[in-house]
This record gives C-alpha cells, structure tokens and sequence, in this order.
C-alpha cells in the first residue's frame, strides 16, 4: 500500500450475505482502519453501527438481496451522525448502482476491491471529512451538539444551545419547550435526546394535534385486545416503544383534558396503563413537550390543564422567533444553508445569495419563522434563472402583490418597462410550471412544493390554462 492508503479510519464495519463475501474486503480494509468488524446480519450490522459509530460502513452485494440492501442503506443513513455507506458488488449492473445511489450509498464499487479502489475510496473520505469540517464551521456553532444540525452563531444562538444543554445535563424530566410555530422546537427536542442519550436510545415524536383524542390515547399507551371495537389485537404504545429514551409530545395544548389527566399521572408516578388494560407499566422516558401557545395564559382560560402545566413547566425552554434580536444575524446564514441543502438546488446547480436579497430576508418579519424562510427559499430556486439568488425570485406569504414591483425594479434597469413578465399573474403561473416541472408533472407533489393544496393547484391549472406535456415529454422531464 502506497502512502494514501494509510490508517486514516478509526472504524469501519462490513455487512455482507456470509463470511466468504467479507474476508477479502476486510484484509484490504484493514490497511487504512484500526478496526474492521464484520457481521453477519443486517440487524447485527446495524447495531454495531448505532454503538461503534463507524466513520465507513462497506456493504458486500451478490445480487440476491437488493430490496434489504437497500433497507440497510436507508436505515444507516437515518443514524446520526451518517456514515459513509460503499457497496462492493461481485458483478457490475448499472440498475443496482441506480438503485443503491438513490438510496444515498456514497459510492457503488463494481468488482472486488484492491489497492487502487481502495485509494480512490480513501480520496474521497477525505474530501468528506473535509467538506463536512468546513461545512460545520460555516454554518454551526461550537456549543451545537454532533447529531443535530441547528443553523445559527450568533451570541443569542449559543446562549439558546447553552440553555437546552444545562437542562438536558440535568435529571429534568419532563421538559418543557416553546416557541412560535416554525421556530424549531423538534429540533431543539433532538438536541435535548442528543445530549442526554446521543444515538444510543430511541428518539420518537408524535404530534399530538394530528390525532382524534381516542386515536392519540391509544398511539401513547397503547390498548389491549378487546379495548374498543376494532381492537382485534394489542397494541404497544409510544411510551412503552420509548423505553430508556425520549417521548416528543409536539403541541401539547391540543389534548384533551381528560388525556391531559392520564398524562399528568403518567408524569408523576412514572407508570401508566394500556387502554383497556388494569396492569401498570413503568416508563423510564424522557418527557419532552412543545407548544406555540402561552400554556400559563391557556390554564388560566381552563383551555389548559393548570396542575399539569406545574409538573411540565420545571424549567421551560423558550425559543425565539426569527425576528427576535437574538437571532436576527442568524437569517443570511440560515438562507445559505437552505439554499445548500435543497433537493432543488442540487438539480438546478449551485446557487449564491445575492447581497439585496440577504437584506431583503434580514428585513422581513417572518410569522412562519424558519420554517416560512425555508419555503421562501426553495421558492426562490424554483424562479431565479442565474446562478445568483436576486430580490426578484423572494416571494413571501400572502404578500406577492406588494412584492411584484419591488422583484421588476430589482431584476430591471430605469429604462425597462417589463410590466408583463413581472405581473403577479405571470409570476405565479412561471411559479406554478417550474414547480410542475421539478416534480415531473406530479400534481401532488408538486402542490406540497407549492405550499398550496392539490386542489387549489387543480383550481390554478384551470385558471392558467396550464397543461401538461406529451407523455413521452413528461417522461423524459421524470427521468432527467
């Protein structure tokens, strides 16, 4: 081995359907790692890579198993941090090495391993490492925790991180977090489980308005067999699949009072019951609720129940708004981080934020928070037609009819006049066409994209008379 292969990985662990798959790879592997464990099983591997943290993850492939290799891809991908994943495959297929990159698999290597795969694989681990570095530098701060990415370096975003790591340092349990909608309490939820447990125990969220109160009792705790009607089996609960980990109860305040006091029991004498069911189970979980509700003025209008907010509210976490002061410096770097990490910006190209339009995003009021600025951004992608993100692409919520001559007075000089390409309804139907198009034609998708739902998308296709292409054109434009 020359000098680029030398042990650069601390770990590396190898799946692979038998012993005869893993032996050769592992002898390579061996040269650039301290540690090279094989397993046998797809849950064995995926175990090792939850406890070992692997900084490589090698899949040997004989063709007999795609839809589990392609399982296991996924599932290592979901673990935080992710692994590399590279898959060795005895014989070359071109559908395979479409498959496995869909699946996010960092390289398909065709034919058995040697020295100088081996070397370009090294090559490229570094340039990861690298690039994720740099990455971190640029958009994280250091009091950010590994597993979980919470743009933002300015001082009130390191004093919100020193919060959320104090309490999560702490026995507290339950803990408490709120904010405005869109401000990222889940996030803020991860990184309590981050600190506390880090990717050793389970992290499962649930949000509690999506649900009926019946449905929600019976997702939390569980049911017994003969419960209610349809109940033709038990259920096991979310409490109960948390085990030693942690419960994110998103929105509390649209319980129902009666579920409100299951859970207060819950809370305070560490046991609850299946629906239906007499036998007490114990819950070792961290408790972690959210609401963008003032739950104090909510007890005091009996919406909320008081005794429960005491026991949530031990030491409540509260994020600020984006428009806050506090994280205001924050909104240029979270625009370059949306615009690096958008699924459309990786088919379109690269794109720069342009300084008028970083100014114009820092001005903004932002009811929407993060989660309204991230929409605006991939908004922005969809419309600008450079390579430079300009004021003209920013289309707000509710407010395109006063953002329409500023996006024509900004794209255009003095002397232009361009009253028709830049009219509100051009822009939506260009708005509408590329976001179609993005999406191959796919109306449902294309509709979340939108913000809009598939109906009001039908309503506008109609208004614009807007069709799709040909089928062999829209088949193409899928492909592509």
């Amino acid at each position: 081995m020359d000098a680029a292969t030398e042990r650069i990985l601390r770990c590396v662990v190898i799946f692979g359907e038998g012993a005869a798959q893993t032996s050769q790879p592992k002898t390579l592997l061996k040269s650039i790692a301290e540690d090279v464990i094989s397993a046998r099983s797809s849950s064995a591997a995926i175990d090792l890579v939850r406890r070992l943290d692997p900084e490589l993850v090698v899949v040997t492939f004989s063709g007999s198993a795609t839809g589990e290799t392609i399982q296991f891809i996924r599932t290592v991908q979901s673990s935080s941090p992710e692994p590399p994943v590279v898959v060795v495959s005895e014989e070359p297929c071109v559908d395979h090495a479409v498959h496995f990159v869909r699946a996010v698999a960092f390289d398909y290597i065709a034919g058995p391993l040697d020295e100088k795969t081996i070397n370009r694989l090294i090559d490229g681990l570094k340039a990861i490492k690298f690039s994720d570095s740099e990455r971190r530098k640029r958009f994280f701060c250091n009091e950010c925790p590994a597993g979980v990415e919470i743009v933002g370096q300015s001082p009130g975003m390191v004093k919100y991180l020193d919060t959320i790591r104090l309490v999560s340092e702490s026995r507290c349990n339950p803990v408490l977090i709120l904010g405005e909608t869109g401000v990222g309490k889940e996030l803020a939820a991860r990184a309590v489980h981050w600190w506390r447990y880090g990717d050793f125990e389970r992290f499962i969220a649930i949000n509690c308005a999506a649900l009926t109160s019946t449905l929600l009792e019976s997702e939390l705790f569980g049911h017994v067999k003969g419960a209610f009607t349809g109940a033709d089996r038990e259920k096991t609960g979310l409490f109960e699949q948390a085990n030693d980990g942690s419960i994110f109860l998103d929105e509390i305040s649209e319980m129902t009072s009666e579920l409100q006091a299951k859970l207060l029991r819950a809370l305070q004498e560490r046991t609850f019951r299946k629906v239906g069911g007499s036998k007490d189970i114990h819950c070792n979980a961290t408790i972690i609720a959210s609401s963008n509700k003032n739950l104090l003025a909510e007890t005091q209008t009996g919406k909320f129940r008081q005794d429960l907010y005491y026991r949530l509210a031990v030491f409540p976490i509260t994020i600020p708004a984006l428009r806050n002061e506090d994280r205001r410096n924050d909104i240029g770097l979270l625009a370059e981080y949306f615009l690096e990490s958008s699924a459309n910006s990786a088919r379109d190209g690269e794109f720069r934020l342009g300084e008028e339009a970083k100014q114009r995003l820092i001005q903004h009021n932002w009811p929407g928070n993060v989660r309204e600025l991230r929409n605006v951004i991939d908004r922005a992608v969809i419309l600008e037609k450079g390579d430079e993100i300009s004021v003209s692409s920013l289309v707000f919520d509710g407010q395109e009819a006063q953002a329409t001559p500023e996006r024509a007075t900004a794209s255009a000089s003095p002397a232009q006049k361009p009253k028709k390409e830049f009219s509100l309804k051009s822009a939506e139907r260009e708005f509408i066409v590329r976001a179609l198009r993005e999406t191959g034609w796919q109306r449902t998708r294309a509709a979340a994209l939108l913000g809009i739902t598939r109906a009001t998308l039908h309503a506008k296709l109609k208004r614009y008379d807007i069709q799709a292409p040909a089928p062999e054109k829209a088949e193409e434009l899928i492909v592509i």
